[in-house]
């Protein structure tokens, strides 16, 4: 099962892991290796996460205060958004 990111939820990605890696040399790569610890969880697992929205599930980044909101497809797992789990709440909403 391949998993894809929505364009919008690489750039917030990235800017995660650019935040982190400013903050302490070392922070950005551990950020980016648990968002791929994460997905990978995601293929093996995929109907684990919460359900949060109708078909759209959220797992939780092992140490880090983020989150993958996801839907499962029939092509694979689609990554709608790099949630901080410290703001706006539903801005991703509309993402497919």
């Amino acid at each position: 099962m391949l998993v894809s990111f929505h364009d919008l939820a690489k750039l917030e990605l990235n800017e995660a892991a650019q935040y982190y890696e400013s903050e302490s040399p070392g922070l950005g790569q551990a950020f980016i290796t648990a968002v791929e610890r994460c997905a990978d969880e995601m293929v093996q697992y995929p109907e684990a996460g919460l359900v949060v929205r109708r078909s759209i599930r959220r797992r939780l980044i092992r140490g880090f205060p983020y989150a993958l909101l996801y839907r499962v497809k029939p092509a694979g797992i689609r990554v709608l958004a790099v949630m901080n789990l410290k703001r706006r709440p539903a801005y991703w909403v509309g993402r497919s």
